[in-house]
């Protein structure tokens, strides 16, 4: 593991580094170098690894802001670091893999990464997307503003409650333990209940209408969603897409 704190980084006009600070895990040095070494021309920190598990100890002690993962990868490969990582949170992740494979795309997709890119690829092709990336989902979460928990702003659909302002939702008694793209897909369900949604229409809601990848990452959400909150009414409607089911009747 390589830590680069920035010291030797081209500073902005008003002498800044950038605040964010990205895992680049490839076990090929050279692509590690050369990924790092455009990143830090945009003055952004960056953290190299060699390996998936080194990957997982750094998430689990100092985690980025954002990864730039390599699928091939001795040990534990890159599918399953993005499967573990997904399952804490949505911190974005850029796979790159030499398999030009649309089932491997669609996989790593599936299994939560936002963005994909095959080797070789254009080094400022990968820090326009890093740029991309990280504009879209920090600047999407900061754009909740807090609002006081009262049944005023909750929204309620049976033994579901949700706290928009504190991002916070509830089943029954229990509150569910939700990453952003859970919380806000959720919502979407909740906001409109009965209503049945196509997988384009989640998509655009959850990761925008820029998003380049399979619907089926939806499937992949949903999955996730009723793992955590058994019980929850989210259906599939056949040829169509999902709604959460909230008693007798169809939104008009």
């Amino acid at each position: 593991m390589s830590w680069y704190n920035g010291g030797d980084i081209p500073k902005r006009e008003d002498g800044t580094v950038s605040e964010y600070t990205i895992g680049v895990v490839d076990d090929d040095l050279n692509i590690r170098g050369l990924v790092e070494a455009y990143l830090h021309k945009e003055n952004y920190r960056t953290v190299g690894l060699g390996s998936a598990e080194e990957a997982w100890e750094l998430w689990r002690s100092d985690p980025p802001d954002l990864w730039v993962l390599d699928i091939m990868l001795p040990g534990m490969d890159g599918y399953e670091l993005c499967r573990r990582i997904r399952g804490e949170a949505d911190v974005p992740i850029i796979m790159i893999s030499a398999k030009d494979n649309e089932v491997d795309k669609i996989l790593g997709l599936e299994l939560g990464g936002d963005d994909y890119l095959v080797k070789p690829f254009s080094p400022r092709e990968l820090v326009a997307r890093v740029k991309r990336q990280l504009q879209r989902w920090y600047k999407h979460r900061g754009q909740e503003e807090p609002a006081p928990a009262s049944p005023a702003n909750a929204v309620d659909v049976g033994a579901l409650r949700i706290l928009p302002g504190e991002r916070r939702v509830f089943l029954g008694k229990d509150e569910l333990d939700l990453t952003f793209k859970e919380f806000d897909l959720l919502r979407a369900f909740a906001e409109h209940p009965n209503r049945a949604f196509t997988r384009e229409e989640l998509l655009v809601l959850v990761w925008g209408d820029d998003y380049f990848g399979s619907d089926r990452a939806v499937d992949h959400l949903i999955k996730r969603l009723r793992k955590k909150a058994d019980g929850l009414p989210i259906e599939a409607v056949w040829g169509h897409g999902y709604r959460l089911r909230a008693g007798g009747g169809d939104e008009a």
